[in-house]
């Protein structure tokens, strides 16, 4: 049985999204019941964040990080736990160490970061998706639009963090995401299935 609450992260551009996405199709595949979620979330916190990250607004990192912890309260309370407790595997692309790891980025000190998140649920198992970083900058550089996270000098900042994070947390499984897509997904779903 596979974990059965699961968390994909990276800095951008390190393929979270797509990789979360295939995770639960393959799990569903095998005959389980899967919900994919995403932060920040679609409700009433986390799409005012969105909304708020795409305008010229500055917003203090502080406040924002404040705001990615309240949706994830609300994420938490209305689809993680509900989905966990009637037996459902769920997958998040990000989560936790999003925020100790923008905020840090941001100036935000790590101890306060890491006080505002103490008390969630944590993952059975944590995923790093960490290609090398012009990978992700040349990915990132492709979308359409680019919000206020995604600026160079941040998201150096950023994946430095995410090496950081994988070196102080064993348990976390670091796969590079430069290669084939369905190859990538296979070492995901390997380490799920083991």
């Amino acid at each position: 049985m596979p974990p059965r609450f699961i968390v994909l992260e990276g800095p951008d551009g390190a393929g979270t999204t797509l990789h979360a996405k295939l995770l639960a199709e393959r799990l569903t595949s095998d005959g389980h019941d899967v919900v994919l979620t995403a932060e920040p979330t679609d409700g009433p916190i986390g799409s005012s964040v969105r909304t708020r990250l795409k305008s010229d607004e500055t917003i203090d990192p502080l406040e924002l990080q404040t705001l990615f912890s309240e949706d994830r309260a609300w994420h938490v309370q209305n689809v993680i736990q509900p989905a966990l407790d009637v037996g459902k595997i769920v997958i998040s692309d990000r989560y936790i160490a999003s925020t100790l790891i923008y905020g840090e980025a941001l100036g935000v000190p790590l101890e306060t970061l890491q006080n505002m998140n103490n008390n969630f649920i944590q993952p059975g198992l944590e995923f790093v998706l960490l290609p090398p970083y012009e990978v992700c900058r040349e990915r990132v550089m492709r979308r359409e639009s680019m919000d206020k996270l995604e600026g160079d000098a941040l998201q150096r900042k950023v994946y430095e963090g995410y090496e950081r994070y994988v070196e102080k947390n064993p348990h976390v499984k670091k796969i590079d995401t430069s290669g084939e897509k369905d190859e990538c997904a296979t070492k995901i779903l390997s380490h799920v299935r083991t």
